[in-house]
């Protein structure tokens, strides 16, 4: 009698180790990251009249309105030879690409039990390519940032860029990883709390406000009270949206202490969020 014992490629399994990151099996499907990545860009606006417009439409629209409500009602300065509609428009591309990853992530388990419930696959594929998905957006709105910087310099406002460019990349991966991290945590809760659906979309509409998206950090350290002032100053969003400004127009204040602050945070957010959701994907199909 054969002693031969056979060897399993994959064991699923409900037990799991309290900290599992699960970083193999992720590898292990990248292939399916991508399908997803290229399902989600395809269909997003398949069925719409103006499709990929609505990246163009929304940003440029809501700098107007800010242009009009906060530098011209509200007499908010925007730093020297910055046109108010330009620190605007780089203050909202920074933060729509983060508020989409959040938002865009927050439900993924609701969204989508009728798949959980047929197939196995490692579920944090889905709001990674979500997440990656919201590049080509954030692309666009981006190219849009590009052209009218290049249309108010060529009109000889001093705008320019500066060294800390090289950091670009990085914000990116900050960006990404704070919505992202966030939103798993969010989809983990709301298998069990449904509330917290409505609690976030409220949530993240005062967070725009205490992110400095609409005014500089200079600003809200001149006109807040002091406490209020520090909220806003060591919110991550806030050291996200003031570097990206800081990168590409060359106003605001830059602190590489803060720079680390807010990459440290987001690193733990992440790993955090994905710790919880790959806890909550084991049972979230009895709750949800």
């Amino acid at each position: 009698m054969s002693n031969y014992k056979e060897e399993w490629l994959y064991t699923i399994s409900a037990k799991r180790k309290f900290i599992d990151f699960n970083f193999k099996e992720i590898w292990r499907y990248r292939d399916l990251l991508f399908l997803f990545v290229k399902r989600d860009i395809v269909t997003l606006y398949k069925q719409t009249i103006l499709g990929p417009l609505w990246y163009l439409i929304q940003p440029l629209f809501t700098s107007v309105i800010f242009t009009l409500i906060f530098n011209k009602l509200g007499q908010i300065e925007t730093g020297d030879n910055v046109p108010n509609f330009l620190f605007n428009l780089a203050g909202i591309t920074a933060w729509n690409y983060f508020k989409d990853c959040l938002t865009n992530t927050s439900n993924t388990f609701t969204k989508n039990q009728n798949i959980f419930g047929k197939v196995y696959f490692p579920r944090v594929i889905l709001p990674m390519s979500i997440t990656v998905s919201n590049l080509l957006k954030f692309g666009i709105q981006l190219l849009i940032f590009i052209g009218f910087f290049a249309y108010y310099k060529m009109s000889g406002y001093g705008v320019s860029i500066n060294n800390y460019i090289l950091l670009f990349p990085v914000y990116v991966v900050i960006m990404g990883m704070l919505g992202l991290g966030l939103g798993m945590i969010f989809s983990s809760l709301t298998t069990k709390y449904r509330d917290l659906s409505v609690l976030l979309n409220f949530a993240v509409q005062l967070l725009m406000y205490v992110s400095a998206v609409p005014y500089p950090m200079s600003e809200a350290k001149a006109k807040f009270p002091a406490v209020i002032a520090k909220i806003v100053e060591y919110n991550p969003v806030t050291q996200i949206v003031e570097g990206f400004r800081y990168m590409l127009l060359s106003v605001g204040d830059f602190k590489l202490s803060l720079f680390f602050y807010t990459l440290s945070i987001s690193i733990i957010v992440f790993l955090v969020g994905l710790i919880i959701f790959n806890r909550t994907e084991k049972s979230f199909i009895d709750t949800v």
